[in-house]
């Protein structure tokens, strides 16, 4: 059977393997980072989604360092050994009451950042809706939790209600934009939509 491109090691796989991440989405939160300033030194940042780490570790290694402090959630552990001192790892549901609590008792937050996506079927009208789905979810929890002038990124997938959402966002943040990373592999639909400077509500 002739192997898919995801199953080859890309510039950006080898790289991540190299600079010790555990994954190539990495660089999708770089070009990020770097183009619009999400996260600042000694912020409090809330990651969903966050297995296996590549996103955390990045805030925490090149942003964050001795400062701040990020709450990372996913369902399954973080693959990252040892785990920073100012990293929380959580696993488990991110909208479930019992882990709501906990990102409750850990913020607010100065920018919630998601790499999340939902498992995805082949079908891609189910995993469109899927991720709309997912993405809603991420979008409402970071409305309690995101403090006023806070940062947000989602990731959601083309097709998916994308701009629906980023009406919401243009609402509630002085700049809202979609935008998908060079990292993101040429194939991909995902895209990530990006709100800055949340406004008072």
């Amino acid at each position: 059977m002739a192997k898919s491109r995801r199953d080859t090691a890309d510039s950006y796989t080898l790289r991540a393997r190299k600079e010790g991440y555990p994954a190539r989405s990495v660089y999708k939160l770089e070009e990020i980072q770097k183009q619009h300033n999400i996260i600042r030194k000694g912020n409090r940042v809330l990651d969903v989604g966050a297995a296996p780490g590549s996103w955390t570790l990045y805030v925490q290694r090149t942003i964050l360092k001795e400062t701040g402090r990020i709450v990372a959630v996913d369902l399954n552990p973080l693959n990252i050994n040892p785990v920073p001192f100012n990293v929380k790892s959580l696993t488990g549901d991110a909208f479930s009451p019992e882990i709501r609590e906990q990102l409750i008792a850990e913020g607010p937050y100065d920018a919630i950042i998601s790499d999340a996506a939902p498992m995805t079927t082949g079908n891609r009208s189910v995993d469109t809706a899927r991720s709309e789905y997912l993405a809603e979810q991420v979008y409402a929890l970071a409305m309690d939790h995101l403090k006023e002038h806070g940062n947000l990124v989602i990731k959601i997938f083309q097709g998916g209600g994308e701009q629906e959402l980023l009406q919401q966002m243009r609402k509630a943040f002085v700049k809202a934009k979609g935008f998908k990373p060079k990292a993101s592999r040429s194939d991909s639909f995902e895209l990530f939509l990006i709100g800055l400077d949340r406004l008072r509500t």
